[in-house]
């Protein structure tokens, strides 16, 4: 069966993250049925890293396997209008036929996501859902000078959700950058893999470094203490986003 790859781009606020849930309406439900509607065949996707709920993506990896070769474009137009048709928040933006042994979650070597602080007096109007905001003013280079203590290999159970299902706590963290443009402050994070919650752990201790409130001691100190109990608030889930998937090549 012909196998394509989907890059995805969705605006998590309405939906309940990106997997089937009970309780509401999920990303992947959204295309699924897309891609039913388009192919006239109920299928499953497979995507490079499940979104929570709010959490946005302008790069998330999908492939799905069709009964018939269509052209790429037939792919990615057609599954957008049947999107466009059921309301939904959500686009392809490109497709493309690859191989069988491309897999969207198992050949990825990199994931990338960016959250987003606005930091500014006044509440954000336009993208109230799409941001977090901060009103007191945050130091961004305190921030980036703490973030380079979580950089490597480390046990980050203090920065993992207490319901992850992960089988060890121990990740990789490639990159843990902070800068500032305007009035907003972004965290960018890179990795193979994250543990749940741990983008947003690791943003909300980090917001206390920049309102003063901890050191880059601090950080380090929470960090190995090994409980969750260390970790600072956890930063909403609307200022996250996926933004990107890197594999090898096959």
């Amino acid at each position: 069966m012909p196998r394509y790859k989907l890059i995805i781009e969705y605006d998590g606020t309405p939906y309940v993250g990106w997997q089937w849930q009970t309780n509401g309406r999920a990303v992947q439900q959204a295309v699924e049925e897309a891609i039913t509607a388009f192919s006239g065949e109920q299928l499953r996707v497979q995507c490079a890293g499940r979104t929570d709920t709010g959490v946005h993506a302008t790069h998330q990896v999908v492939h799905v396997d069709l009964s018939r070769n269509w052209r790429t474009d037939v792919v990615r137009d057609a599954i957008n209008a049947h999107l466009k048709m059921q309301g939904d928040a959500v686009a392809v933006t490109s497709a493309e036929a690859v191989s069988d042994a491309f897999d969207a979650r198992h050949t990825a070597v990199r994931r990338h996501y960016l959250y987003r602080i606005s930091n500014r007096r006044p509440q954000p109007a336009l993208e109230r859902n799409r941001v977090w905001h901060v009103p007191r003013r945050l130091d961004a280079e305190a921030m980036r000078i703490a973030a380079q203590r979580l950089v490597g290999t480390h046990d980050f159970t203090t920065f993992r959700a207490a319901d992850c299902q992960a089988t060890s706590p121990l990740r990789t963290l490639e990159r843990l950058d902070v800068e500032a443009v305007g009035d907003e402050i972004r965290v960018f994070a890179s990795a193979r893999s994250f543990l749940h919650h741990q983008v947003r752990s690791m943003t909300g201790s980090l917001e206390l470094v920049g309102a003063g409130k901890w050191t880059a001691d601090d950080l380090s100190a929470a960090l190995e203490a090994r409980q969750r109990a260390h970790c600072g608030p956890m930063a909403p889930s609307a200022g996250l986003y996926l933004i990107g998937v890197d594999y090898r090549e096959l």
